[in-house]
């Protein structure tokens, strides 16, 4: 195989969720830029390792420099034994680990113009500001982009120059909205009224095509067309055509703001920048950490600097105490800045690659002096304390002192998941020294390494594929610290392991960090430490998209105080029968695979026992379609397969639409008088079946194999042969039945009145094998596996949707596109995870340093596409009162079972300490579902349980034993006064151990 083959295979590997993002032909451009990215310390290393990751053609690396113990603090390439070598060198066989399709080389003479000629995209960082003029200026006028990024301490910079003449292509990387038409009036306005399932979301300036118009055809055919919303409607304004984006070189200053509440900022922090570059030319070394001489004499430097500028360079007044903490922290180098910092520089080289998503637009700068103390200044540092001392963390010591080093050396913290964000964090945890003492990191997640993981989990390589995630990220991050403590579970989170994870645990924590994919565990994981007490560190990607949330106890809401609307599900009949897009397609396709190959049972008693509950008509369709399984259609050869496989494309790519048809034919009205084959009903035809026809073969042969695989028998790839097998074959002629109803809408079918055939029903019990037959037949159910290309699973799917399409006139989608919305993909870039965890990692510094203050913390959205960035002080948690008492959702009852006697409290002891110590009623009680008391309790029933301890009451009422590990009970409570009035109160934990 030749190289230009190898190359679209390391798409397949390593880029398939960066071309999710970025699109096939991005991609393309991407892999076709040679990218020079100088200076490896902590900045370019972070840099690097995400463009690698991105799948550019080759990088290099450039670094003149010899790695110093700073380095170690957020260089997570570099070790000890590397102190003295050449960065660019070290780091060089490490990253290119990353991928082996990218070519990565070090150079380490100085940078010529001849030689920067060779590169699309060239990065700077750790440069001077000679350097970075004399770089800029040649790449400007060599059409070379530039990207110049920097770190010091608590604040980043980030500039792009991308030419006179960059072609942007998509400004946001968004799907654009689509809407159905069910009028245009032919008038002047020309007006365009949607159909009002939902709204069509454009917006006045927006430009819009037509497609698929029946009457006014000539629209299909138009050039983008600007319009003006009405509500609903939006008139036509005329024949404007977007044209592609030119970004211009700035004349003067313009800056992205990081957080709107440091709107001035950008400003200042330009000067103070500037002014950093003087004081180390004037001395050859940056300001010393937290000494005063030094940042007196910085903020003299940036007055100088302020007085030379002109127009909107200049500010008003300098802001001293700013540049006085530039410099206290200029010498320091965190690998959270790094990270944030390091993701945003490396998506601007992704969009100087593609033209996809906008520019950023000259310069950012970004702060997190929350960090430092919250007594003004940080009033307790000096030099002494933030002294270099030949320590790995002396580029953190040099921002936060020794004592908060100790303090991170300390901490336990639970990590749950090891995904793309849990390899980042882990990096993070491990640069910044946490449980580098006697504390400890425990990561658990349940799943192992797979290929389509290494594009964006960095601390997995090829050959670990197959190991648990959580084992090799641990051994991974240990090689870059040491002296990290870290303990690798393979266990999910839920109710099935707190006996693991138990009280004992998670009051041995100082916190926990959330690196999971899905909703419902991250609302555990938040009821977990709501519960316990512990702060939660959530995050999340979507693409260019992040955001973090930190919970702290008794300061902010928690994860679950706010949700997301729910996803938006297809209307059952809108699958069945009126498709009107890909995506019902493929979600129809996804049923057929469950629906045809996984109702093949694993444990067929159990089977049996569960379908006879189901309610309605759903026993007598389930065991229709097992009946028919296990006897009618049970194959005894690959021949047999191939005939299902034919027969079921005749039922449902023909003889079904031939049946839809004649209920509903093409000229039908509904009893308003409109057509019924309109709007989004689009009218169906049937298709003929041809083995000369591609599709059809790739359905009969991934059926086929599908259904062999189901019954435990070979399969074949032969297409000749199976073609030839379907010559042979008979295929009954289909005449459609009166008679049969087919529902048109949801509601129809929900209120439609359910006839079971009780006789048919008893039949099939007794036709089907009994509970005791499960083990003398054989049947594999098919679980959807995506991103196996040989098991034939998206093969059928793209197949079954892309005929069920052609049914309907709906635009087919390519495998790639099926992949991602069949798969459920959530699209994940590096660049977005590095700078997310950047941002978590800044929080945890606080945590750890102990801030009280709600408007310490910061929470935050990102879209890097655009690039947007969105920060505010967590909401508080919401206030509830009882007589005069204050309460959040951090506050419980306290109350301890066993009494002073050794005996455990009673029922009646129990609502009599309520009555005597908070002058609370409690009209009912319970623990989880079970109602442990009300006030309606019969009362002989009543008379038992008062005189019964609260743990026979739990464990008999639920029917389930308490474990040895359970320490305390919740109950919850509604109560009244004494007055007789309802009050909102909180939980309570019972202690009974």
């Amino acid at each position: 195989m030749g190289p230009k083959s190898t190359k679209i295979v390391s798409t397949a590997l390593y880029s398939l969720l960066h071309s999710y993002v970025l699109g096939h032909d991005a991609m393309k451009r991407m892999q076709s830029s040679n990218i020079l990215v100088s200076g490896l310390r902590g900045l370019g290393v972070e840099i690097a390792k995400n463009v690698i990751l991105g799948g550019v053609k080759s990088v290099t690396l450039h670094d003149q420099g010899q790695a110093e113990w700073r380095d170690l603090s957020s260089q997570f390439y570099l070790r000890e034994e590397d102190l003295g070598m050449n960065r660019a060198e070290v780091s060089q066989t490490r990253l290119a680990e990353l991928n082996s399709y990218v070519p990565v080389v070090a150079y380490t003479e100085a940078l010529t113009d001849d030689y920067l000629t060779q590169f699309q995209v060239v990065v700077l960082t750790n440069s001077s500001l000679e350097e970075q003029q004399r770089v800029g200026d040649f790449c400007h006028s060599n059409g070379i982009k530039l990207v110049i990024a920097d770190t010091r301490g608590l604040f980043g910079q980030l500039f792009c120059d991308f030419g006179e003449e960059m072609l942007v292509i998509d400004t946001n990387g968004e799907q654009p909205l689509s809407a159905m038409i069910s009028m245009i009036t032919k008038d002047a306005a020309g007006v365009v009224t949607c159909l009002d399932e939902a709204r069509h979301g454009f917006e006045n300036g927006d430009s819009v095509i037509f497609t698929e118009v029946q009457g006014m055809t000539e629209l299909n055919s138009c050039q983008p067309i600007e319009i003006k919303t009405l509500g609903e409607s939006y008139p036509i304004n005329g024949g404007k055509c977007i044209h592609d984006y030119l970004l211009e070189e700035r004349l003067k200053p313009e800056f992205v703001v990081t957080d709107f509440a440091k709107f001035e900022r950008p400003g200042q922090l330009h000067l103070g920048f500037q002014a950093l570059h003087s004081y180390q030319r004037k001395h050859n070394r940056l300001p010393k950490p937290w000494c005063q001489a030094d940042g007196e004499e910085l903020v003299s430097l940036a007055k100088e600097v302020n007085s030379s500028q002109t127009g909107s360079a200049k500010v008003d007044e300098l802001d001293d105490k700013l540049i006085k903490k530039l410099a206290f922290v200029s010498a320091g180098d965190l690998a959270p800045i790094n990270a944030f910092i390091g993701g945003l520089a490396a998506q601007e080289v992704m969009k100087a690659c593609t033209g996809k998503f906008m520019p950023m637009v000259q310069w950012l700068y970004f702060d997190a002096l929350e960090c430092l103390s919250e007594e003004e200044g940080g009033a307790m540092l000096t030099e002494e304390d933030c002294a270099p001392r030949n320590s790995r963390y002396d580029g953190q010591i040099a921002v936060f002192g020794s004592q908060l080093q100790e303090e991170l050396a300390k901490q336990r913290y639970f990590l749950v998941g090891a995904g793309a964000i849990g390899c980042e964090l882990l990096k993070n945890f491990a640069m910044i020294g946490l449980a580098g003492g006697e504390g400890e990191v425990i990561v658990t997640d349940m799943d192992t390494i797979e290929k389509s993981n290494l594009n964006r989990q960095f601390l997995f390589r090829p050959w670990d594929v197959t190991k648990m995630k959580s084992e090799t990220a641990a051994a991974a991050v240990k090689q870059m610290n040491p002296s990290i403590r870290i303990t690798g579970h393979q266990n999910r989170v839920g109710p099935e392991t707190e006996r693991v994870y138990d009280d004992d645990f998670f009051e041995s924590l100082h916190g926990v960090a959330n690196a999971l994919d899905n909703v419902d565990a991250r609302m555990y994981m938040d009821r977990r430490c709501v519960y316990y007490r512990k702060p939660l560190l959530e995050s999340g990607t979507l693409g260019t998209k992040g955001n973090v949330q930190v919970v702290i106890p008794f300061l902010t809401e928690s994860y679950s105080s706010s949700q997301d609307p729910p996803e938006k599900s297809i209307p059952i009949c809108t699958l069945k029968n009126f498709p009107n897009a890909i995506e019902h397609t493929l979600q129809w396709a996804r049923d057929e695979l469950r629906v045809c190959f996984k109702q093949a049972v694993r444990e067929y008693a159990k089977f049996l026992e569960r379908t006879l509950k189901l309610p309605g008509a759903q026993p007598l369709e389930v065991l229709e379609a097992v009946y028919k399984s296990l006897v009618i259609d049970c194959p005894r050869s690959w021949a047999d397969c191939v005939t299902w496989a034919r027969h079921h494309w005749q039922c449902q790519y023909s003889n079904n639409i031939h049946q839809l048809l004649h209920n509903f034919p093409p000229e039908q009205l509904t009893s308003s008088g409109a057509p019924f084959w309109s709007g989004p009903k689009r009218c169906p035809h049937p298709l003929e079946f041809s083995t000369s026809n591609h599709l059809h073969m790739d359905y009969v042969m991934s059926g086929a194999n599908l259904f062999a695989q189901s019954y435990g028998m070979q399969g074949s790839t032969d297409r000749v042969g199976v073609a030839k097998i379907l010559d042979s074959l008979s295929v009954p002629t289909f005449v459609p039945r009166s008679g049969v109803k087919i529902h048109v809408s949801d509601q129809e079918l929900q209120s439609a009145n359910v006839n079971v055939d009780d006789n048919r029903l008893e039949e099939l019990k007794t036709l089907l094998p009994g509970p005791e037959a499960s083990s003398h037949f054989k049947l594999t159910a098919i679980d959807f596996e995506k991103d196996d290309d040989s098991n034939f699973h998206m093969d059928f799917i793209v197949a079954a949707s892309n005929l069920r399409a052609e049914n309907y006139n709906i635009p087919p989608a390519d495998r790639h596109k099926s992949k991602l919305i069949a798969g459920k993909i959530i699209p994940a870039i590096a660049t977005t995870t590095a700078a997310v965890v950047g941002l978590v990692c800044l929080e945890l510094i606080k945590i750890v340093q102990g801030h009280k203050k709600v408007e310490s913390f910061k929470n935050g959205f990102m879209n890097l596409a655009l690039p947007f960035f969105g920060f505010s002080e967590p909401i508080s948690a919401p206030s509830h009162k009882y007589y005069e008492i204050d309460w959040s959702l951090w506050d419980r009852f306290e109350v301890k079972g066993l009494q002073a006697n050794g005996e455990e409290m009673t029922l009646r002891q129990f609502l009599d300490y309520f009555k005597n110590e908070h002058q609370l009623e409690i009209t009912m009680l319970s623990q989880g579902v079970s109602m442990l008391y009300s006030f309606f309790m019969p009362a002989a029933k009543l008379k038992e349980r008062l005189l019964l301890p609260m743990t026979e009451i739990v464990t008999k009422v639920s029917k389930k034993k308490l474990g040895k590990h359970v320490k305390a009970l919740v109950f919850e409570l509604c109560c009244n006064d004494l007055t007789d009035e309802d009050v909102e109160v909180p939980y309570v934990r019972y202690t009974i151990r």
